[in-house]
């Protein structure tokens, strides 16, 4: 057997927990620095994983497209096992987990109650999240994806602003709720389905196997509606995402950031690997649907957005809008659109992880997210303005920045199925420069509104620290984002051809073929 290196990587952020839980809470200087570089190894097996890993190209089964795979049964009678590997889409997501955790603990900084504490929650919530993106076993998955329920809970509920405590109870409610119906189908698959699979040997709840059953058309759509009230309101996806403004707005700033940078993308992983992949004639007959819903959602969170007098809240209503173009990728069954629907989900963690940790540094200085209390920043915080100006350009979606990319595979990839779902969906384009660009104009430019604006300080060297690895790599996406779309489209192609073995659906040629066709002339 290889070395176990995803296991390494789940379990590392966990052990790391143990380590900070034992420094003395008197020494309060070593929790931050401490924290962060345990957040920074696992960051460093992500790199070596990304170096190491296979482009592989198509024709494989599902199951052959994962590598470093681990499997080690764990409970005999129910075969039950540690499950776990990696392909391009989930490569892509570990980088993500670990690149936002070291900027997001750095950017904790403000944090003065029950540090200790705080720091553990963020090493167990990065554990789940990597334990989520990597699981093979539908039970290790809900595990996983359980686990990340309670720190976040109580980072918004202990560390959160005024309404913390309805914000956080609000978030479990929703979340526990969706869980609960995927569980039930989980242990239903596992059972029915599994026997199936393994001629009538028991159960099954790996990933691998479950992929090479059939059920019925009737089957496949109530599960496929169980997994996705889970995965529909942990996206959010309209209209379940009321949670989402109240717990962005009252988390810390680091809650903030890994909720729209990393939380959320479970949702929508989710839809991807098991919704679509488990249940393809399902997933055609649903596309429609479920398309229309985040093309309502695009539009509704973008023009919410336009009217929010705190600038967290106008921030938590554009993730509303843009997971609304991550689902329309998925949906739109398409080889463009999913491959934008991936990167996408990178392309908003980076970015509206950038303005919320934005937020938080102006928040740190003046306490307060009204809008309307300031006016013309930009005289005294020029760095905080330009920061702020290329991420709103980038979240808008300017050519050269990763958020173009992203948006245009999308709506390409839409318009090829969804013509009518793309053409409503580009009004969100728009909409985005109004709500971003105009809350720049009030917040940065004109003369300086109110008094207690003159004497802010800009950027410090740590803030500035935090936000250029994250403007780096925004830049890096824009201008050359082949080497993801590389390894996103070997994952993204085995679940076409899924659903095309399945189902009597026709999915687009084109981009396809041009995919195709690349690949082929640079071998």
């Amino acid at each position: 057997m290889d070395f176990p290196v995803l296991s390494l990587l789940i379990v590392l952020p966990a052990a790391g927990a143990l380590v900070v839980a034992v420094i003395p809470s008197s020494r309060r200087d070593l929790f931050l620095p401490v924290t962060t570089a345990i957040t920074m190894i696992p960051f460093g097996v992500s790199v070596w994983i990304l170096w190491t890993f296979e482009i592989r190209g198509a024709g494989l089964a599902i199951a052959d497209r994962f590598q470093f795979t681990e499997r080690v049964l764990w409970f005999d009678s129910l075969n039950i096992s540690w499950n776990v590997g990696i392909d391009g889409m989930s490569l892509l997501l570990i980088m993500l987990t670990t690149f936002m955790f070291p900027i997001s603990i750095l950017a904790s900084a403000s944090i003065r109650k029950n540090i200790k504490m705080y720091m553990v929650l963020m090493l167990i919530l990065e554990s789940g999240l990597l334990g989520a993106f990597l699981a093979l076993d539908l039970l290790l998955f809900f595990v996983f994806f359980e686990m990340t329920l309670l720190p976040m809970y109580l980072l918004i509920g202990i560390w959160g602003s005024e309404n913390r405590i309805y914000a956080a109870v609000k978030f479990v409610i929703y979340t526990a709720a969706g869980s609960a119906l995927m569980l039930t189908a989980i242990i239903w698959l596992a059972v029915v389905g599994g026997s199936a699979a393994s001629g009538g040997g028991g159960p099954t709840f790996a990933f691998q196997d479950l992929t090479s059953i059939e059920l019925s058309g009737t089957a496949q759509m109530w599960l496929f509606l169980a997994f996705a009230a889970a995965f529909a309101v942990k996206v959010p996806i309209f209209p379940f995402h009321t949670w989402l403004p109240d717990a962005h707005t009252e988390a810390p700033t680091a809650g903030s950031v890994l909720l729209a940078g990393v939380l959320l993308k479970l949702g929508t992983y989710g839809l991807l690997r098991f919704n679509l992949t488990l249940f393809p004639k399902a997933a055609v007959e649903a596309a429609p649907w479920i398309a229309a819903l985040a093309v309502i959602g695009i539009v509704y969170g973008a023009l919410v957005a336009i009217v929010q007098p705190d600038l967290k809240r106008l921030i938590a209503y554009t993730s509303v809008s843009h997971l609304g173009f991550i689902v329309l990728g998925t949906f739109a069954l398409t080889s463009q659109g999913l491959q934008g629907g991936v990167i996408q989900m990178i392309n908003h963690g980076l970015t509206t992880g950038a303005l919320f940790l934005l937020v938080g540094m102006i928040y740190d200085r003046r306490k307060t997210r009204l809008i309307s209390e300031y006016g013309g920043l930009g005289k005294v915080m020029p760095l905080c303005a330009g920061f702020f100006l290329f991420t709103a350009l980038a979240s808008v979606g300017l050519p050269g920045l990763n958020g173009f990319i992203g948006e245009f595979k999308v709506l390409i990839g839409s318009y090829l199925g969804l013509p009518i779902h793309a053409i409503v969906a580009t009004l969100g384009v728009v909409l985005a420069a109004i709500y971003l660009l105009w809350s720049y104009e009030r917040i940065f430019t004109g003369p300086i509104a109110n008094a207690k604006n003159s004497y802010l300080a800009d950027l410090n060297l740590r803030e500035i620290g935090i936000l250029v690895p994250v403007a780096a790599l925004v830049l890096f996406l824009g201008l050359y984002p082949r080497p993801a779309l590389d390894r996103i489209e070997p994952a993204v192609e085995a679940i076409l051809e899924r659903i095309e073995s399945q189902t009597t659906f026709d999915v687009p040629t084109f981009g396809r073929e041009v995919e195709v066709e690349a690949v082929g002339t640079e071998e």
